[in-house]
């Protein structure tokens, strides 16, 4: 039986559970779930905190669980900490951290029946990947238990980087309701990401379905900044809705990476080429999409996509990819662009062509399929993704 391990009766025991101190974030030199305090109007409410162990350790057929993609659901080790448990809403919500995972435990004000336990891994976060977790959706909304160290929380519309920001109400850690893209049905217009502040500055962080949500960076994949700047900000507007092709698949964190301009034939302007890449807290199942947006276009197209490729990321910062694209005159072209790095391309199969740099554009029948290969400096080959 679990219960008769030492340590797992241990880890069962609501006393032995580790509490931090509201304060031991302030001298401690991590910034990581471990030093969050416990917090919550229930924090002390022994029976709940035993229920919410008991059903981690043996939930039962009637418990609902879930856990992102490479995540052990198992009991914990030993006693773990204690992050949260309070009344949210219709809930009652009891927040864990065994060091690995968070773990939520949630049943209904009235009773106990209908109990869900959700997993996520997050071993490794630190700073903004250790900032929020989720503690309840309802009617379209998300709210959040922030950590110690974030001042203050808004809303902002990705998909709009000139409206701003909303601001949300900070109560204990927990923010209001803010709304949330992750379950939303039907096409996507907006995507509404949570802000936070701390004294290092503003990070953004999308709500993925999950229980932690994945912090969204820019720029070249070998130095990224925080997307929370203007200029990340315009990068990302194009492409904001592609973040729901990458719920529910255990995202530690999406870059978007505006990798090349093409001026466009029969002067149809300059379009854009930005590949997002998205990590998993597992470390494989990453997932690579090359998007294209043209002058006008309020949101960009996915020409190519590869999942557990190095492409587009630190490892391997270099991309290339294709379209077939029908210009204003009605004609066709194949559209292809390299990272600043790739000194030629060339299309082969059902458009044959080269040119030098990292652009190429030659007439092309509609639904021709082509092939890409391009040289980088130094020599070295790279495939057209797909």
């Amino acid at each position: 039986m679990y219960a008769q391990n030492p340590a797992a009766e241990a880890a069962l025991d609501p006393g032995r559970l580790v509490k931090i101190s509201p304060a031991a974030w302030k001298t401690s030199a991590r910034t990581d779930f471990s030093v969050w305090p416990a917090r919550g109007d229930l924090a002390d409410d022994d029976a709940l905190l035993r229920r919410a162990l008991a059903v981690w350790a043996r939930p039962g057929e009637r418990v609902s669980v879930s856990s992102t993609p490479g995540t052990p659901s198992g009991g914990p080790a030993g006693p773990p900490h204690l992050l949260y448990a309070g009344d949210i809403d219709t809930a009652r919500v009891v927040i864990l951290y065994d060091g690995l995972r968070i773990v939520r435990y949630a049943e209904p004000r009235d009773g106990t029946a209908g109990a869900a336990l959700d997993f996520a891994r997050v071993d490794g976060a630190t700073g903004a990947e250790a900032a929020a977790v989720v503690l309840d959706r309802a009617d379209g909304n998300v709210r959040y238990l922030t950590a110690p160290w974030v001042s203050k929380a808004a809303e902002r519309d990705l998909s709009k980087p000139s409206a701003g920001v909303m601001d949300l109400t900070l109560t204990e850690g927990i923010t209001s309701p803010l709304s949330s893209p992750a379950t939303r049905a039907g096409a996507c217009t907006t995507w509404n990401v949570l802000q936070v502040t701390d004294a290092s500055g503003s990070y953004l962080l999308s709500d993925l379905g999950e229980l932690v949500p994945a912090r969204l960076t820019a720029g070249r994949p070998t130095t990224p900044k925080e997307a929370s700047g203007a200029e990340a900000l315009r990068t990302w507007a194009p492409f904001a809705c592609s973040l729901g092709e990458v719920r529910a698949q255990g995202v530690r964190s999406v870059n978007a990476w505006a990798y090349a301009r093409q001026p466009l034939p029969d002067a149809g302007g300059q379009a854009g080429w930005v590949c997002t890449r998205a990590d998993t807290w597992r470390g494989d199942g990453s997932r690579v999409l090359a998007q294209f947006h043209t002058p006008g276009g309020l949101f960009g197209a996915v020409t190519a996509q590869a999942g557990d490729v190095p492409a587009c990321g630190p490892r391997d910062p270099h991309v290339l990819a294709g379209v077939l694209w029908k210009s204003e005159a009605g004609a066709w072209y194949l559209l292809a662009a390299g990272d600043r790095d790739t000194e030629s391309v060339r299309a082969t199969g059902g458009v044959s062509a080269s040119g030098e740099g990292n652009l190429l554009a030659v007439p092309a029948k509609q639904g021709a399929q082509a092939g890409l290969e391009g040289t980088l400096e130094g020599g070295r080959s790279i495939k057209g993704l797909r």
